[in-house]
């Protein structure tokens, strides 16, 4: 079996961390979320990966490389153009589209392929799905998972006979809509014949035009509900409460990284910890080069990246840190992410740092942040 890893959208739901980086690499743990999903493909012996990418696609394709010291092959497709000034622009051409275009440049889908977003972390069991996917004679499956009904109108919800043949989707229905509380995950297993039905130079996607021509066509589309851990990163709330579940050790497999040096409390290499007056309260990483000052206060769970500085008097509550970033003096992050130059709370409510004169904070690397009173003398002015 091959693999197709779908990462050339933009992510604009998870917004200010995918300003700068794709939603694939956003980290967990530190390690890009596509990263977990290479090395489960790896672990079941899937090793030729395919990548669509286009926004920010150098990010993708500069950290995974082709893949040798993941124990994979990766190939890319870029989608968009460079103008006449040499500037990128991308230009995705959907889902099913950018699977188009990669086989009619080289033919790589030439056995049963699983196609997945690369913006998920899953444990699905690939061999026991790839033997129901065979066993029905399944021209495509779609791997399911049952939702709260209160939730489905989060969701693309499939409707299926008993048999799990397809009959027909509901985007995102309201409670009372919904047929069915069957979630489609965004991981798909198809055979070679059914990208001869998706259009050559057009934009195409699998669940909004694939999917309805499979069931118009009737032709053999199976539902697999299936029992895993799936966990999408849609997102910032999704971000955030991951990370928080990770932190809490609620996710299986998943580990706190560095030196647990007390209850709760991980650091990376080199961290400056000034203690008299410093509250800690884990679980807590305290990423590798920071500086925590004396009268700091972290309650956890909490992630702070790496090379980051929390001044004396600052709080970091319950809140995650992008790399390199200093809180100031009297500064209170509680159910935030921080990331660059923007803060979002866990319900969306996002800042930028020249938003708020009440709370400061910038890159660690930069020597310019002013004391608070400075700052507010320079804005009364």
């Amino acid at each position: 079996m091959k693999a197709m890893i779908l990462a050339a959208g933009k992510g604009t739901r998870v917004r200010p961390l995918t300003y700068a980086l794709p939603k694939p690499m956003i980290p967990i743990l530190g390690k890009p979320v596509m990263e977990y999903l290479i090395e489960h493909l790896v672990k079941f012996g899937i090793q030729d990966i395919m990548v669509n990418v286009s926004y920010l696609h150098d990010r993708i394709e500069n950290y995974f490389g082709e893949g040798q010291r993941f124990g994979a092959r990766i190939g890319y497709s870029f989608e968009g153009y460079v103008d006449d000034d040499g500037q990128v622009f991308p230009n995705p051409i959907g889902s099913a589209g950018g699977m188009k275009k990669i086989q009619e440049f080289g033919g790589f889908f030439d056995e049963t392929t699983l196609v997945i977003c690369g913006d998920a972390l899953i444990d699905l069991d690939l061999h026991s799905a790839l033997f129901e996917h065979r066993r029905k004679g399944a021209l495509v499956s779609v791997i399911t998972k049952e939702v709260p009904m209160e939730q489905v109108s989060s969701y693309g919800i499939v409707v299926a006979e008993p048999d799990g043949k397809v009959k027909s989707f509901q985007e995102k229905p309201t409670q009372e809509e919904a047929l069915s509380n069957l979630a489609s995950t965004g991981i798909y297993i198809m055979e070679p014949a059914a990208l001869d039905l998706i259009p050559k130079d057009k934009f195409f996607d699998i669940g909004a035009d694939l999917f309805p021509l499979l069931v118009e066509k009737k032709l053999p589309f199976y539902a697999q509900k299936r029992f895993f851990n799936w966990i999408d990163i849609g997102n910032v709330t999704d971000f955030w409460s991951v990370l928080q579940s990770v932190l809490k050790g609620e996710v299986a497999q998943m580990y706190v990284p560095g030196t647990q040096i007390q209850e709760g409390v991980w650091v990376g290499l080199n961290t400056r910890i000034d203690w008299e007056g410093t509250t800690i309260e884990g679980p807590v990483y305290i990423g590798a080069g920071t500086h925590v000052e004396a009268g700091a206060t972290i309650v956890g769970p909490a992630w702070i990246g790496h090379g980051s500085h929390i001044c004396s008097g600052a709080k970091v509550i319950r809140s995650v840190l992008f790399e390199y970033t200093r809180v100031a003096t009297g500064t209170v992050f509680e159910n935030s992410v921080v990331y660059g130059a923007y803060s979002v709370t866990h319900d969306g409510a996002m800042k930028h740092t020249s938003d708020d004169p009440d709370e400061q904070w910038n890159d660690a690397r930069d020597r310019r942040l002013k004391p608070r009173s400075a700052i507010q003398e320079i804005r009364s002015t």
